[in-house]
């Protein structure tokens, strides 16, 4: 399974069309925040509609000890004061905008700035700051799926057009997650660049830190930045630097120190994509050694942003367990940071009205 292609990507996601009634609930009119949940085999979900969260992850280790490998909050409500985007969808665009502007189709956007000068996840108000509505929840023994739906306004965050946006997270057979991130200009062009911010720690959420962890970049590039964390535009070799993970069993703590703050840096997995990739590549493995559990990662997007947390300090999360630096890590599968700024040397994240932006990834979660 090293490749996903095209067509068992589709496959996956037309099954949503034919839910059986009875099982299928949809909600038309989202105002408050709400949670759900999805279970299928070993592996059992929660969710938010406040920024499309998936705020729970729950997996037998090795000796069938159940644990949840996600971090976040107990209460939904928690979100709407969350800083850190825990299993946030975010957007319109993910990561740093830099100097909170660009240039499309000889107009420039003035984008609010949340990040030093920078626009931020979308802004102080994006895709995580918001109700989405539920428009499909199936559980049935058979399907396990939940789509959730948000209309972005023309001029939402300083963006430009009017946006129809969905993510479906779909637990498939072996305990496999899937999630399906997709959105159409319906008015002008835009940028769009949707992540899923999910925080793991394999230990449980509450094990302390994912240093001990190791993983596996597919990855023999990443995009430098400057000390804003913007991107200078180049590209730059991982080998014999702190960031080559290509090694199957390297910890993430044992070159960390070399890393100002910690990692916080995109991979590169392709140079070009083209709006519909013939597979899924696969992008990283993570393992924790002690429980025995093992997540791999394949997406259809150009970049991954590896995060270990750093700026996590005495964050108050579920069960009362306080979080700090390095308690979890996140794999953003994304465009490249600041790609509207770079138009030359990255993949466009531009979409035009009447095409569709689609975002793919797919976890597998095993225990050995």
């Amino acid at each position: 399974m090293t490749k996903l292609s095209v067509f068992f990507t589709l496959f996956l996601f037309q099954t949503l069309s034919f839910a059986s009634h009875g099982h299928c609930k949809t909600e038309d009119d989202e105002v408050a925040v709400k949670q759900y949940e999805l279970q299928k085999g070993n592996l059992k979900l929660g969710f938010t509609n406040y920024g499309a969260t998936l705020n729970s992850v729950t997996f037998p280790d090795r000796h069938g000890k159940l644990a949840d490998i996600s971090l976040g909050f107990d209460n939904p409500e928690d979100y709407k004061n969350d800083t850190v985007y825990f299993g946030n969808i975010v957007g319109r665009v993910a990561n740093r905008i830099g100097g909170a502007g660009f240039k499309l189709n000889g107009t420039y956007y003035k984008l609010p700035a949340n990040d030093h000068n920078n626009t931020l996840h979308g802004g102080p108000k994006g895709f995580s700051d918001v109700i989405w509505k539920v428009t499909e929840l199936v559980q049935t023994s058979k399907q396990a799926h939940i789509t959730f739906s948000y209309d972005s306004f023309d001029g939402e965050e300083g963006f430009p057009g009017d946006l129809s946006v969905s993510v479906t997270y779909m637990i498939l057979k072996h305990n496999i997650l899937a999630i399906r991130m997709s959105a159409t200009p319906l008015t002008k062009a835009t940028p769009v660049n949707l992540a899923y911010h999910g925080y793991w720690n394999l230990g449980g959420h509450d094990s302390g830190t994912i240093l001990n962890h190791t993983i596996h970049i597919i990855s023999h590039y990443y995009t430098p930045v400057d000390d804003q964390l913007i991107p200078t535009g180049q590209f730059a070799v991982v080998k014999g630097t702190p960031y080559d993970f290509t090694t199957r069993s390297r910890q993430i703590g044992s070159r960390i120190d070399e890393v100002e703050g910690g990692y916080d840096i995109n991979y590169v997995i392709a140079r070009k994509i083209g709006p519909l990739e013939p597979h899924l590549e696969k992008t990283a493995v993570v393992r924790d050694e002690a429980s025995g559990r093992k997540m791999e990662l394949w997406t259809n997007q150009p970049g991954v942003q590896f995060y270990t947390g750093n700026m996590l300090d005495s964050v108050k999360g579920k069960g009362g367990v306080t979080y700090n630096k390095y308690a979890g890590l996140c794999l953003e599968t994304q465009g490249f940071p600041d790609a509207v700024n770079h138009p030359n040397n990255f993949p466009s994240q531009v979409v035009e009205p009447g095409h569709t932006y689609v975002h793919a990834m797919v976890f597998r979660f095993t225990a050995t």
